[in-house]
């Protein structure tokens, strides 16, 4: 069993409980996918496909109180509000600590700074930051990135609430670089409520010292991590990622940066999510 921090509280559901199980007894090397604000972990199962074709055995946990399907989250936003990133961070470990190899993580946004927290614990065999919201020590806040949060940050409410995004909204903040035909059909397909909660936290790490968004990046545990950036990414721009890959770099295991040109938010879900997919598991070929 891998170490993980502990919990007070069981979060696991019965279907993350089942996977974990079907996961051990393959023996084959996990990975876990953690997906970031206003997706579910139905927006990695084309990536999972391909992961386990490549001969892994894959996991995509919710957030706590995550419905199944867009439909539901879209009739019960209620549902996403007072996530915070500690209590997502904690849920993670907890299915991995459940696991009977240490897996690779890979993440989205939110999901790519819960990667980098979990790594920093000591609980990934490799890891990969998709477009990586910011933590503690990340300094630069370019204003497409205040724009893309604006919808939950203009309202100090918004923090205990679940936040939607509108098409347009979505359109800047995602789907920036695909047609407008593609982004309404991510829109419909993928979009929903997001817990205000982790925004406000990431965007105070700087001045609360005690913020959850922080990571352990010197952890001599932490073990290979790749951050992919999109070029054209509104929500977390170039200069958000490499100033996370200049603290992680600080690290004693391999750190590396990539960024794939012509490429929003959207990356993980939009039609060229393949070649994003493609340089993930390259990357954790390497090493698991």
């Amino acid at each position: 069993m891998t170490d993980s921090a502990s919990t007070e509280t069981i979060t696991c559901t019965e279907h993350e409980v089942r996977e974990v199980a079907q996961a051990n007894a393959t023996g084959k090397q996990p990975v876990v996918f953690v997906h970031g604000l206003w997706l579910l972990p139905s927006s990695w199962d084309r990536w999972r496909v391909v992961f386990e074709e490549a001969g892994y055995v894959t996991l995509a946990p919710g957030w706590p109180d995550d419905p199944d399907t867009v439909e539901e989250a879209k009739e019960h936003p209620e549902v996403f509000a007072h996530k915070s990133v500690g209590q997502i961070a904690d849920h993670f470990a907890e299915v991995i600590s459940a696991l009977e190899r240490k897996p690779a993580v890979l993440g989205h946004s939110f999901g790519g700074l819960l990667t980098q927290i979990l790594a920093g614990r000591g609980l990934s065999a490799a890891s990969v930051a998709i477009d990586p919201a910011p933590f503690r020590g990340v300094l630069p806040l370019p204003f497409s990135a205040l724009k893309s949060a604006s919808p939950v940050l203009r309202n100090p409410a918004n923090r205990n609430r679940a936040v939607p995004l509108t098409y347009e909204q979505f359109r800047y903040a995602f789907a920036n670089v695909v047609s407008e035909e593609e982004a309404k059909q991510l829109h419909e397909s993928y979009a929903v409520p997001g817990s205000g909660a982790p925004l406000f936290q990431a965007a105070t790490a700087n001045i609360n010292p005690w913020t959850e968004a922080k990571v352990e990046t010197e952890n001599a545990e932490r073990g290979p991590l790749l951050i992919i950036s999109g070029e054209k990414d509104h929500t977390v721009p170039w200069a958000i990622a490499n100033a996370s890959f200049k603290r992680q770099e600080r690290n004693e295991g391999v750190t590396e940066i990539v960024e794939i040109p012509n490429r929003g938010h959207s990356l993980t879900i939009d039609s060229g999510w393949r070649e994003v997919c493609g340089k993930a598991l390259e990357f954790v070929q390497r090493f698991v």
